[in-house]
Protein backbone atom coordinates (compact mmCIF):
# COMPACT_ATOMS: atom_id res chain seq x y z
CA UNK A 1 0.00 0.00 0.00
CA UNK A 2 1.31 3.52 -1.10
CA UNK A 3 2.15 5.72 2.12
CA UNK A 4 2.26 9.55 1.48
CA UNK A 5 4.00 12.46 3.21
CA UNK A 6 3.80 15.71 2.62
CA UNK A 7 6.28 18.77 3.43
CA UNK A 8 6.87 22.25 2.22
CA UNK A 9 4.40 24.15 3.45
CA UNK A 10 4.11 27.71 5.40
CA UNK A 11 2.98 31.09 5.44
CA UNK A 12 4.02 32.96 2.93
CA UNK A 13 2.52 36.85 2.21
CA UNK A 14 0.62 36.89 -1.25
CA UNK A 15 2.44 36.97 -4.58
CA UNK A 16 4.57 34.96 -3.10
CA UNK A 17 5.72 30.84 -3.88
CA UNK A 18 5.93 27.78 -2.17
CA UNK A 19 6.48 23.72 -3.36
CA UNK A 20 5.32 21.49 -1.82
CA UNK A 21 6.44 18.21 -2.02
CA UNK A 22 4.87 14.41 -1.67
CA UNK A 23 7.25 11.55 -0.84
CA UNK A 24 6.05 8.31 -1.02
CA UNK A 25 6.85 4.34 -0.04
CA UNK A 26 5.75 0.81 0.30
CA UNK A 27 5.28 1.03 -3.40
CA UNK A 28 6.27 1.53 -6.81
CA UNK A 29 5.11 5.33 -7.31
CA UNK A 30 5.04 5.02 -11.31
CA UNK A 31 2.09 2.44 -11.06
CA UNK A 32 -0.10 5.47 -9.33
CA UNK A 33 -1.73 8.62 -10.47
CA UNK A 34 -1.59 11.44 -7.84
CA UNK A 35 -3.70 14.53 -7.29
CA UNK A 36 -3.03 17.56 -5.01
CA UNK A 37 -5.96 18.35 -2.64
CA UNK A 38 -6.89 21.18 -0.51
CA UNK A 39 -9.09 22.25 1.86
CA UNK A 40 -9.75 25.62 3.37
CA UNK A 41 -11.19 26.59 6.89
CA UNK A 42 -14.53 25.84 6.91
CA UNK A 43 -14.81 24.78 3.46
CA UNK A 44 -15.30 21.45 1.76
CA UNK A 45 -12.05 19.96 0.34
CA UNK A 46 -11.21 20.52 -3.83
CA UNK A 47 -9.19 19.16 -5.96
CA UNK A 48 -6.30 21.15 -6.89
CA UNK A 49 -4.09 19.01 -9.56
CA UNK A 50 -3.46 16.03 -10.83
CA UNK A 51 -0.50 14.04 -12.82
CA UNK A 52 -0.45 10.77 -14.52
CA UNK A 53 1.81 7.83 -13.82
CA UNK A 54 4.72 8.96 -16.11
CA UNK A 55 4.05 12.91 -15.83
CA UNK A 56 2.92 12.47 -19.46
CA UNK A 57 -0.49 14.33 -18.58
CA UNK A 58 -1.85 16.61 -16.00
CA UNK A 59 -4.96 18.44 -15.03
CA UNK A 60 -5.66 21.61 -12.78
CA UNK A 61 -8.65 23.42 -11.28
CA UNK A 62 -9.03 26.82 -12.98
CA UNK A 63 -8.45 28.91 -10.09
CA UNK A 64 -4.77 27.62 -9.89
CA UNK A 65 -4.47 27.41 -13.75
CA UNK A 66 -1.35 29.82 -14.67
CA UNK A 67 0.28 29.64 -11.77
CA UNK A 68 0.91 26.19 -10.07
CA UNK A 69 2.55 23.24 -11.58
CA UNK A 70 2.75 19.63 -10.66
CA UNK A 71 5.50 17.47 -11.08
CA UNK A 72 7.01 13.74 -10.18
CA UNK A 73 10.13 11.84 -10.60
CA UNK A 74 9.25 8.38 -10.18
CA UNK A 75 13.14 7.29 -9.50
CA UNK A 76 12.76 10.18 -6.27
CA UNK A 77 9.40 8.59 -5.14
CA UNK A 78 8.43 12.40 -4.90
CA UNK A 79 5.49 14.19 -6.46
CA UNK A 80 5.91 18.16 -6.41
CA UNK A 81 3.36 20.96 -6.68
CA UNK A 82 5.13 24.11 -7.53
CA UNK A 83 2.80 27.36 -6.35
CA UNK A 84 3.41 30.80 -7.27
CA UNK A 85 1.67 33.80 -7.46
CA UNK A 86 -0.18 32.60 -4.16
CA UNK A 87 -3.33 34.43 -2.71
CA UNK A 88 -4.93 34.60 0.47
CA UNK A 89 -7.31 31.96 -1.02
CA UNK A 90 -4.97 29.56 -1.86
CA UNK A 91 -4.81 29.28 2.20
CA UNK A 92 -5.51 25.46 3.37
CA UNK A 93 -4.21 22.12 4.20
CA UNK A 94 -3.30 20.40 0.97
CA UNK A 95 -3.04 16.95 0.20
CA UNK A 96 -1.37 14.77 -1.85
CA UNK A 97 -2.99 11.34 -2.51
CA UNK A 98 -2.77 8.23 -4.96
CA UNK A 99 -4.61 5.44 -7.04
CA UNK A 100 -3.17 3.09 -9.17
CA UNK A 101 -3.72 3.26 -12.56
CA UNK A 102 -1.58 3.70 -15.69
CA UNK A 103 -1.66 6.34 -18.32
CA UNK A 104 -4.63 7.92 -16.44
CA UNK A 105 -4.86 11.81 -15.52
CA UNK A 106 -8.66 11.30 -13.42
CA UNK A 107 -8.35 11.18 -9.82
CA UNK A 108 -11.67 12.34 -8.63
CA UNK A 109 -11.11 12.16 -4.45
CA UNK A 110 -13.64 9.26 -4.33
CA UNK A 111 -11.57 7.17 -6.19
CA UNK A 112 -8.01 8.13 -4.45
CA UNK A 113 -7.00 4.63 -2.27
CA UNK A 114 -4.33 6.28 -0.23
CA UNK A 115 -3.78 9.95 1.42
CA UNK A 116 -1.37 11.52 3.23
CA UNK A 117 -1.82 13.88 6.38
CA UNK A 118 -1.47 17.13 4.60
CA UNK A 119 0.91 20.17 5.01
CA UNK A 120 -0.59 23.34 5.63
CA UNK A 121 -0.64 26.80 3.62
CA UNK A 122 -1.53 29.80 4.95
CA UNK A 123 -1.13 33.01 2.40
CA UNK A 124 -1.65 36.72 4.40
CA UNK A 125 0.10 39.77 5.06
Amino acid sequence: QLQLVESGGGLVQPGGSLRLSCVTSGDTLSGYTIGWFRQAPGKEREGVSCISDYGGSTQYVDSVKGRFTISRDNAKNTVYLQMNSLKPEDTGVYYCAGRRAWGSVFCPASGMTAWGKGTLVTVSS
